[in-house]
């Protein structure tokens, strides 16, 4: 049988369901080019890691905590409970290093932090009708990839350096909620988002959690990158902060131990009125989950709760010289932007200045498509990120995302070096002509 894509769910359709992919194919065209595309972790981060070690050490505990060697051994060969079997030891690491204070039956350990995305507005969105999906602007492709597949509508928020503009905010929810489809949810990474790059004020955090509870929305928090900021210089995240359990705070171990795993978690505490008791949102997340992965991978988890008891059942102890690792990279890069771009001879280049993260944004005076990156894999050997997929309207098309996570300084210096020649000749030339070649 042949099947028309007409016939297919309108998603599949999207670019955006086909960025990452994208550029995968473009990294596997061009192998020898200096890559700014992917926000992976640095590949020296993956050396040496004992994983038959972290699965003792994770056994050893269960042996300790009662379970017999063979118990503990099949507890990670088996199907294991859709909720997960290491959430204490995530929440004692979470109550440890931000004081965030969530029961363990009160988080769900998911397949990355994309299926948490994925749990969480399945949960909260009975129905397209039912409401809108603000996200901060620009927007992580996995939400709304999520989004796209679930059939629900995303309503976009203006990021600000500071992070979400609170005031724009305020706007959407008083015109979705007259239009009678008011804002359900709120996505936004407040440390260091993917791409904008923009951190959280302290009191935009608390200034936002009063207009959640105000309106009436959740907040749904993606933590991946708070563990780059410089030493000294951390925030509290939003589910630490969150004294009316308006946040479901997601986080992964993808970038501070390794993606591989394939591990994230979803705490979601807040409470679920039923005629038999209540429940907590965790408990329907875990439901849904049994119906799309059934479980986390046991021997995943195993290595992962070993990896953090090994370093004192703590997530910042497990990141610490991967933090140091990104804040070298973030400042080799901006450095370097500085030395070659930094002379005003580039009129209409220019770049944000993030302080910690994985992520640059840079605007150019011409459309940024994957034409002009072909143009500069092939004839300047450098590969970054068109910004046109994180959008939902046109803001992007001008913009590119430089990754520095996956490279050492040499490569980091040589491949700004080659950005420089590209944007000398290219753009400048397409500037000149109007647009065109």
């Amino acid at each position: 049988m042949r099947l028309h894509p007409s016939s297919l769910h309108g998603s599949l359709q999207d670019p955006v369901l086909g960025a990452i992919g994208f550029l995968n194919e473009v990294m596997g065209d061009f192998p020898e080019a200096i890559s700014f595309a992917p926000g992976a972790p640095h590949p020296d981060t993956l050396d040496d890691l004992d994983i038959e070690k972290y699965v003792s050490v994770f056994t050893d505990h269960l042996v300790r905590g009662g379970r017999s060697p063979k118990q503990a051994r099949r507890l990670l060969l088996e199907y294991g409970p859709s909720r997960g079997i290491i959430n204490g030891i995530i929440a004692d690491a979470l109550h440890r290093d931000h004081g965030i204070d969530v029961a363990p039956n009160a988080l769900v350990v998911t397949v990355g932090a994309q299926e948490a995305m994925l749990l969480v507005l399945r949960a909260l969105f009975r129905s397209p009708a039912e409401g809108v999906l603000a996200v901060a602007h620009p927007c992580f492709v996995g939400i709304i990839g999520a989004a796209r597949l679930l059939d629900v509508e995303v309503v976009a928020v203006d990021e600000t350096e500071g992070g979400i503009d609170l005031d724009g905010l305020a706007r959407a929810c008083g015109a979705s909620r007259a239009a009678g489809r008011p804002v359900r949810a709120l996505y936004v990474a407040p440390d260091f988002s993917n791409p904008g790059a923009a951190r959280m004020s302290l009191e935009c955090r608390r200034r936002l959690l009063d207009l959640a509870g105000h309106e009436g929305f959740l907040v749904v928090e993606d933590n991946a990158y708070g563990f780059t900021a410089a030493s000294g210089a951390g925030l509290p995240p939003l589910k630490a902060l969150d004294s009316g359990r308006n946040v479901v705070h997601i986080g992964t171990f993808a970038k501070v131990a390794f993606p591989g795993a394939r591990v994230g978690y979803a705490i979601a505490d807040q409470p679920v009125g039923s005629a038999s008791g209540t429940t907590v949102l965790a408990d329907e997340l875990a439901a849904v989950k049994s119906m799309v992965t059934v479980n986390t991978s046991p021997l995943s988890q195993a290595v992962i709760a070993g990896m953090l008891l090994e370093h004192g059942g703590s997530v910042a102890a497990l990141g610490r010289d991967k933090a140091e690792i990104y804040q070298r990279n973030l400042t080799c890069l901006l450095d370097a932007l500085d030395r070659r771009l930094g002379d005003g001879s580039h009129t209409g280049v220019h770049w944000n200045r993030p302080r910690g993260g994985f992520f640059v944004r840079m605007t150019l005076p011409v459309p940024v498509d994957a034409a002009l990156l072909e143009v500069s894999a092939a004839e300047y050997g450098v590969l970054w990120t068109p910004m046109r997929q994180f959008y939902l309207d046109r803001t992007g098309d001008h913009q590119l995302r430089l990754s520095c996570s996956y490279l050492d300084p040499g490569q980091i210096e040589e491949g700004v070096r080659r950005l420089a020649a590209f944007l000398t000749s290219v753009v400048r030339r397409r500037t000149d002509s109007g647009g065109t070649d």
